[in-house]
């Protein structure tokens, strides 16, 4: 009994070192959303398309140097998220545990996650482009590519942190998630997507409380799918979550363009899109009927 409890508390020591080094990463996220916006640039080019992959470059760098940017105020925030996954670690077992087996709530887990998939971000991402560009709504459209930056510098700092830790999955090695074992369930990827676009989403849609909490909603919604399904441990959940909202804020806050801001004709098109028709609700007192008006210009 006593050898065993020095191998858990060794892998719970060695393995809370390894997620400090994984959490340092985001303090230069957190500085970054901390600290000014740049001024805009006085030339609207080069576009974001065209630096698309510069800036996803810049980005890693950012995030693999951040050990050498900490500072002492970071603790304010990394001991409380340090100490909360360092007690879900040593907790992992005997709440992927409790769930039991139900067939039903992982089906709908499943289903749930599957926003958080490549296709399910990449879609969301790739729909808000598109429709920024043909609606020549600028908002949208960078919504879209700032969105889908993000979804990429997320998706390799997942791969590479599931690649060094090596945590096995709660329905593999008899649910003992230990690290260094040839798994991939350290942290959640789907949790990691999901916050960073909604992240975005949130950010550039900050006045409209329905597209913010929603995206925050929907995030949630997939994270915790990720823990009902018996896909990842509630650590792995916690950690992908707050490594893709960093990832989000940091990525918005560094390469959002300011003058949609202050800009409204910037954002959408002026005129009425004719993808779309315009719909006026018609009520009649007398007849007390209700209708809608349809105009649709070809």
């Amino acid at each position: 009994m006593s050898s065993r409890f020095l191998l858990k508390h060794y892998f719970i020591r060695s393995n809370f070192l390894l997620l400090l080094l994984v959490l340092f990463q985001l303090t230069e996220f957190k500085s970054a959303a901390q600290s000014p916006a740049p001024s805009p640039q006085p030339s609207p080019t080069p576009t974001l398309e065209k630096q698309f992959l510069k800036n996803i470059v810049r980005d890693q760098e950012k995030i693999w140097t951040s050990l050498l940017r900490l500072r002492a105020g970071d603790a304010k925030w990394l001991a409380p998220l340090g100490l909360a996954t360092a007690g879900l670690i040593a907790t992992d077992r005997e709440t992927a545990r409790s769930l039991g087996n139900n067939r039903t709530r992982e089906r709908v887990s499943h289903g749930v996650s599957y926003l958080g998939s490549g296709y399910g971000v990449g879609g969301i991402a790739g729909t808000f482009y598109l429709f920024g560009v043909i609606e020549k709504n600028e908002r949208a459209r960078e919504t879209g590519l700032l969105g889908g930056e993000a979804l990429i510098d997320s998706g390799i700092v997942v791969t590479v942190s599931k690649t060094v830790t090596g945590r096995s999955r709660p329905l593999s090695d008899n649910g003992r998630g230990r690290f260094f074992n040839g798994g991939n369930s350290f942290p959640s990827g789907h949790s990691a997507a999901v916050w960073s676009l909604a992240e975005v989403v949130a950010e550039e849609y900050k006045d409209k409380p329905l597209a913010r909490f929603g995206a925050y909603g929907l995030a949630t919604a997939v994270s915790i799918s990720r823990f009902t399904g018996r896909d990842h441990f509630l650590s792995d959940v916690l950690i992908g979550s707050a490594l893709g909202y960093c990832i989000g804020r940091y990525v918005y806050r560094t390469h959002h363009d300011s003058s949609l801001d202050s800009n409204p004709k910037k954002q959408t098109k002026a005129e009425h899109s004719k993808l779309f028709p315009d719909i006026v609700p018609i009520f009649d007192r007398r007849s007390r009927t209700y209708g809608a008006n349809l105009n649709w210009d070809f």
